[in-house]
């Protein structure tokens, strides 16, 4: 087992938590900066200050000292690495294996032609966009339609009803990113 300090455990937790050093200090009354030189190392924090830090997130001293570390994932991958999260026509092969407490998800789509994410338009929030790589993609995005080829792109807000369609005979392929993970 890897021995973790107390900053990296907090900057752990904090960001699991998905806030911000500004946020943590502003639930806590524990200035940004303490929080800074706490993550980066540079001071350890009394227990009684830890504790009201921990408050803030809110997670206990004796769950935040047994959490073990974990080494990052490697930040490469193996076309065969991708791991496949769609279903008959439509291929969506995903950057990454756990998509928990990511804001960011990447694929490498691939529509069989005629191919289609469905009548219902797709809902969600977040932010979406890709690249055409190959084929052509009839992207709809509220009432407006646009049919793209290689090297076009989109990017919108995913709250905005949305669907994707390959048209022509050959497959398309799509470089695309959302924010948050959608799948």
């Amino acid at each position: 087992m890897m021995e973790m300090e107390i900053g990296q455990r907090l900057r752990l937790v904090r960001t699991r938590a998905n806030l911000s050093q500004r946020q943590l200090a502003a639930k806590t009354g524990v200035t940004n900066s303490t929080i800074s030189l706490i993550e980066a190392g540079h001071t350890n924090p009394s227990v009684g200050a830890l504790k009201r830090i921990l408050d803030g997130i809110p997670i206990g001293l004796s769950e935040f000292f047994a959490i073990e570390a974990t080494p990052e994932p490697s930040p490469f991958y193996a076309a065969e690495d991708l791991v496949e999260i769609g279903k008959g026509k439509i291929s969506f092969r995903q950057v990454g294996q756990d998509m928990a407490g990511s804001t960011l998800q990447i694929l490498k789509e691939r529509y069989a032609p005629g191919a289609d994410t469905g009548r219902v338009p797709l809902v969600h929030d977040g932010e979406e966009g890709g690249v055409v790589i190959s084929g052509r993609l009839e992207v709809t995005v509220d009432d407006e339609r646009r049919i793209l080829g290689p090297g076009d792109a989109y990017r919108f807000s995913s709250r905005r009803p949305h669907r994707f369609r390959a048209v022509g005979s050959e497959p398309c392929e799509v470089i695309s990113a959302c924010t948050p993970p959608t799948f």
